[in-house]
């Protein structure tokens, strides 16, 4: 599979470990939120090295000043959840990215046609060119949702350069899709599985994220 975008699969053995939890079909609910948490963060902590702009300064420590490397506080930095299995990511994401604004979108799958639809759009009308923005979603499959994201992002002036993926499992059909679209983008997953099946599920994947992260 040739791909133009930047995919990253983290070596890191807690994004392993988390992965391996939340594959588990004998999981229960309370874990996999767990699971899911976890992957948030770790996933978010490798999406935002070299990503977040920084600032030279000296402080003061007890005994002497010396050069510091700060975050800039002057750049916005926003986190997309696509509702709502991405909510199931957000926590953790937040963990590391403590002051970044939230934009909630919520999609849904129609289970027929699987084609994206849009019912709760909580985005700015416009954001700023330079904006950080970090989407979660645990399961890029199909690649519908993602598209509809991005293109309602990119439509808000979010340049894909400067946007950040986070997902559990993603897939060749919807990184193809980004990759074609946008491919300035970089995506950070903890595996990539090879299939999609034709109810749209990714193979072996870990299921419906959503109705396993909230027990419904």
């Amino acid at each position: 599979m040739t791909l133009q975008l930047r995919v990253y699969v983290p070596p890191h053995p807690l994004i392993k470990h988390w992965l391996g939890v939340a594959r588990d079909a004998a999981t229960p609910s309370v874990l996999f939120k767990s699971a899911m948490t976890e992957l948030g963060r770790w996933l978010t902590y490798e999406a935002v090295r070299d990503w977040l702009p920084t600032e030279e300064m000296v402080v003061q420590t007890p005994l002497a000043s010396c050069p510091a490397t700060m975050i800039n506080p002057e750049v916005s930095l926003a986190v997309v959840p696509i509702l709502r299995a991405g909510l199931a990511l957000l926590e953790g994401a937040q963990t590391v990215l403590p002051l970044a604004s939230i934009y909630h979108l919520g999609l849904v799958r129609n289970e027929n046609t699987l084609t994206a639809s849009c019912y709760l759009n909580k985005l700015p009308e416009q954001f700023n060119p330079q904006t950080r923005v970090l989407i979660t979603e645990p399961m890029l499959a199909t690649g519908g949702s993602i598209m509809m994201a991005m293109t309602e992002l990119v439509q808000r002036g979010v340049d894909p350069g400067l946007t950040r993926i986070i997902s559990v499992v993603a897939s060749p059909p919807a990184l193809q899709k980004l990759s074609a679209a946008y491919p300035g983008l970089a995506i950070y997953t903890a595996t990539i599985d090879e299939t999609v099946n034709s109810d749209g599920f990714i193979v072996p994947g870990l299921g419906d994220a959503g109705d396993r992260a909230f027990g419904t």
